[in-house]
């Protein structure tokens, strides 16, 4: 029986030892990677404190695990998992923080990545939204009281036990600043994370290149890996991959080891490996979001500017022609930029992204986007069920637990919205005149975006004073 007993016991021993080494292997390197690179990018480009970003981003299981070494000599972060799965990530100014990954850190720093610098010198000067310069005028439509309540709500932590830590709130009426505050250790000029927030921007850039007869997203995407027309991916349009209907195979799964944590921390060139994965369903029938789709979509921006204009195409065709001067996309260890995840922009430059849209595309009179594309933009495809998505940005679609619910009962139909990790959003409501930015770390679901929305809603449906 004794012998029984340890037979059975070394088994267990055993069956739990492999799976500790494969969780090990497949994991640890996405926990690093995601370490340095979110410790590089927080330390050289929002220019926080190392411990801070140990305390909030990091602080919890598993990301707590690793050990970071942050060389400001160098502009670098090294991370490991207990000496394990070392990952490096590099600082470059313009372009913010890449992981090396199927590269050398030599090869990594001859890349070259031309930047335009913006020729206004001082921003606080020029009006709103061109500038920073503020108007001290209010609408007089707006409770005030009513509308600034709403906004220091939103920096509360009224849930013991969980942490909304709301970063940043802008608020815009009918293009006119009414409202803004941050969080302690945060002001106008902090470049935060967007993270799936980048994917609106890609569609943006995208439309710049329609607008400029470039691509038509009704054909098939430029995709080399689906050049063969015998291939059934060549069959993918361009807005498949807007819509999130590109029948491709690709998991979108955070909490562990798949396509999406795997392409983010593992792989050099992330198109080319969202890419390479086979089909799952017919283009345009079944809806999946997926960064994958997003990414591609980012090199396939690249192929089509040429490497002459790529570096400095989302700042000459969509940012500086907006007032936009503190973004910037990160690129892979390929040199394409992560159109799906790594953004980095004031909480200001966001509200003007959001602005561009809510003016149809337009900004100071000029068209930057094709006639229709935010009309587009807030129109699902058949394929999705939910009517929650349209090009790169959600809507105000169903609830999935309550389909004959919206998603947001409190808040008009016609949102739509830019949605980050973290519940980092630009919310746009134009039957309200309003565009809404919201930038935070809430990590454990714990902010009612509805709450908040309604708030703002109700202070300017309110005449009273």
């Amino acid at each position: 029986m004794k012998k029984k007993f340890l037979r059975v016991l070394l088994i267990v021993i055993i069956i739990v030892l492999a799976w500790v080494i494969h969780y090990a292997w497949i994991s640890f390197p996405i926990i690093s990677g995601y370490n340095a690179k979110q410790m590089c990018t927080c330390v050289f480009v929002s220019e926080r404190d190392q411990k801070d970003i140990e305390m909030n981003e990091l602080a919890d299981f598993p990301l707590n695990i690793a050990t970071n070494k942050v060389n400001y000599k160098n502009s670098s972060v090294t991370s490991t998992v207990w000496g394990f799965a070392t990952k490096k990530a590099i600082y470059r100014k313009g372009i913010g923080c890449t992981l090396i990954n199927d590269i050398t850190e030599q090869q990594l720093h001859s890349q070259s990545f031309q930047i335009p610098v913006s020729t206004l010198q001082n921003t606080d000067t020029i009006a709103w939204p061109y500038g920073d310069k503020i108007a001290d005028s209010f609408p007089t439509a707006i409770n005030k009281i009513k509308l600034n309540a709403a906004v220091d709500n939103a920096f509360t932590e009224p849930y013991p036990g969980k942490k909304q830590r709301t970063r940043a709130v802008i608020i815009l009426y009918n293009g006119q600043h009414i409202a803004e505050k941050y969080a302690t250790g945060f002001n106008k000029n902090t470049k935060m994370y967007g993270w799936s927030m980048a994917k609106s921007f890609t569609a943006a850039l995208i439309g710049t290149l329609v607008q400029q007869d470039k691509l038509n997203v009704t054909q098939s995407a430029p995709v080399p890996e689906w050049s063969d027309s015998k291939d059934p991916r060549h069959s993918i349009t361009v807005e498949n991959l807007l819509q999130q209907t590109s029948g491709l195979d690709f998991k979108e799964d955070y909490t562990k080891a798949s396509d999406v944590t795997n392409m983010l921390y593992k792989k050099d060139d992330m198109a080319a490996y969202a890419a390479s994965h086979s089909l799952a369903h017919d283009p345009g029938t079944v809806f999946n979001y997926s960064s994958g789709n997003s990414n591609i979509l980012s090199r396939i921006i690249r192929h089509t500017v040429g490497e002459k204009e790529y570096a400095a195409f989302p700042a000459n065709a969509l940012f500086h022609k907006i007032g936009i001067y503190h973004t910037s996309f990160e690129p892979d260890a390929s040199g394409t930029y992560v159109g799906s995840s790594y953004i980095n922009a004031t909480a200001r430059d966001y509200a003007r992204f959001g602005l561009l849209y809510y003016n149809d595309g337009i900004w100071n009179g000029e068209r930057i986007l094709p006639i229709g594309w935010v009309k587009q933009t807030q129109t699902s495809s058949a394929a999705n069920t939910l009517k929650n998505y349209g090009y790169q940005f959600w809507l105000n679609g169903f609830n999935e637990k309550f389909p004959s619910q919206r998603a947001y009962p409190d808040v008009p139909a016609d949102m739509f919205y830019c949605d980050g990790y973290a519940y980092e959003d630009i919310y746009i409501i134009p039957s309200k005149k309003l565009v809404v930015v919201r930038l935070g770390l809430t990590l454990d679901h714990s902010f009612d975006e509805n709450a908040f929305l309604k708030s703002i809603i109700e202070s300017i449906d309110d005449k009273s004073k």
